[in-house]
């Protein structure tokens, strides 16, 4: 009668709980059976792992063999356990001895000739196995991901053999290299001409993470803007990068090393569900605000997307995370992005242009505008009208600052907020404004009355003392002055335009 412990990871949200892999052989009548709440692709793990074993030499136990995932309140999926299941049956077995094993974990699925497959989530798995300092062996097609885990030790292998050999101490496995990230490749912002409010509203959203709505009739460049916010965006650091990576990492496409440090930009279409949005089915997956972690979300013609749908977002705007709750399990992902929004002012889209071409109703218009509500609108720091401009006007303009240009000024107001609240502004709580957007008496008696002219929430108001805050940084001005408040202010556009005909 034998038994043997093998580590491996399973995947939970962005977690990676330790699982052991327990296999326990006695005599009896032939038989395999796996208990801990194994899903359909571990169950069948036996055949695969009976297979693999034999097919590279080693005999497959004609006893009674029990495999036990613990704990066994966690639900197991994938085929991530093969290669931890194979190595317990041959140490339970006797066939190997591995007196390291108790130090490294294992993750990997077996293919029939006994090579080591790819699997999801390994990036999460090798930061649990940094902390729990043990070694992690993956196989070759997930060691660059594992290996940008710094601290980690990680092992790679092709074949199930040569890592049998390696824990009978007869040879080493290899170690993966950490890929070099791809160069930053964004739209410059000196496409844009003209639109320089729009471009300022832009440079402040990056500045201090503000949320963005892009208002105004068709072909004004909101688009164009969306598309070159992440360039203008500062470097993502070290735990922004991994928090972004693993997030990659579990998701169906799965990670790419070669987007290691760049942030993502998601734009999902008007029809999508809120599922796609926020993640979810039978096994929780990252929606797209999850995907967009440290990185932009950019959602255009927002009215025509479902309005529950936009519901949905309230929440993570907030919270910057994401809870999906179905009746056997829970999962958590982060959903900490910048929204970047754009819509047309009515039906047609012409609402307010110059050359009068709209044909809408003020009925058309209200109901328009009200398929987004209120509360979300809340939530959205800068409101900006974009008007069109005339093709000789647009002929005649100069291109726009160059995007290298605009990222080193909002690098140095982002460095400035981190060294003095250690957050970009727009994350600070109701205290920590209070603390660091002071307002001296004659800004906020102009506080005051914006508020009451224009009926804004308390929420609103704690936005547009944060949006002055990051004005104010640009500017390099250590307090709040009258002007920042004042621009700040005026980028609540829809708060006094809105449903107007």
């Amino acid at each position: 009668m034998s038994l043997a412990i093998v580590l491996s990871r399973a995947q939970q949200g962005v977690a990676a709980p330790e699982i052991s892999v327990e296999v326990h052989i006695w005599g009896g009548r032939p038989a395999l059976s796996i208990v801990g709440l194994p899903e359909t692709a571990v169950k069948e793990s036996k055949d695969r792992v009976r297979a693999g074993v034999q097919n590279v030499g080693f005999e497959w136990p004609q006893k009674r063999i029990i495999i036990s995932l613990a704990p066994a309140d966690l639900p197991k999926e994938g085929g991530r356990y093969d290669l931890a299941i194979a190595l317990g049956v041959l140490v339970a077995s006797e066939q190997i001895h591995a007196p390291s094993l108790a130090d490294h974990e294992f993750l990997g699925e077996l293919g029939l000739n006994g090579e080591l497959r790819p699997c999801r989530g390994v990036l999460p798995a090798a930061l649990e196995a940094r902390e729990a300092r043990r070694t992690l062996v993956v196989p070759v097609a997930c060691g660059a991901e594992a290996s940008l885990v710094e601290g980690c030790r990680v092992r790679v292998a092709n074949h199930i053999l040569e890592v049998v050999r390696y824990l009978r101490g007869e040879g080493n496995l290899g170690t993966p290299e950490q890929p070099a990230p791809a160069p930053r490749v964004y739209p410059d912002l000196a496409d844009v001409r003209g639109q320089h409010q729009a471009r300022r509203a832009l440079e402040v959203a990056a500045a201090g993470g503000h949320n963005l709505l892009l208002f105004g009739p068709p072909g004004t460049g909101k688009t164009m803007l969306a598309i070159r916010l992440p360039g203008i965006l500062p470097p993502l650091s070290e735990a922004e990068a991994l928090e972004t990576a693993a997030v990659a990492s579990v998701s169906g496409a799965g990670f790419n090393p070669a987007h290691w440090r760049r942030r993502n930009y998601r734009a999902p279409h008007h029809t999508a569900s809120a599922v796609a949005l926020v993640g979810g089915g039978s096994h929780p997956k990252p929606g797209e605000i999850s995907l967009a972690h440290h990185g932009v979300l950019f959602l255009d013609e927002l009215p025509e997307f479902d309005r529950r749908v936009l519901e949905v977002l309230r929440e993570p705007l907030e919270s910057g995370r994401i809870v999906i709750s179905r009746a056997a399990r829970q999962a958590e992902f982060p959903a900490r992005f910048q929204l970047i929004a754009a819509m047309n002012p009515c039906p047609c889209g012409y609402h307010g242009d110059r050359e009068g071409r709209c044909g809408c109703g003020p009925g058309q218009i209200e109901r328009y505008q009200r398929k987004v509500s209120g509360p979300l609108l809340d939530r959205i720091d800068l409101h900006v009208r974009m008007a069109r401009v005339g093709a000789a006007e647009l002929q005649s303009m100069q291109p726009g600052e160059a995007t290298e240009r605009v990222r080193e000024r909002i690098i140095a107001a982002r460095d400035h907020q981190l060294a003095r609240q250690d957050a970009a502004n727009a994350l600070l709580d109701a205290a920590a404004t209070a603390r660091h957007c002071k307002l001296a008496k004659p800004e906020a008696a102009l506080l005051a009355r914006a508020v009451d002219r224009l009926g804004l929430s308390a929420r609103a108001c704690h936005r547009i003392q944060r949006l002055a805050r990051t004005i104010a940084d640009l500017s390099g001005a250590p307090l709040i002055k009258a002007p920042h408040l004042s621009e700040a202010i005026q980028y609540r556009q829809l708060d006094r335009r809105r449903y107007a005909a």
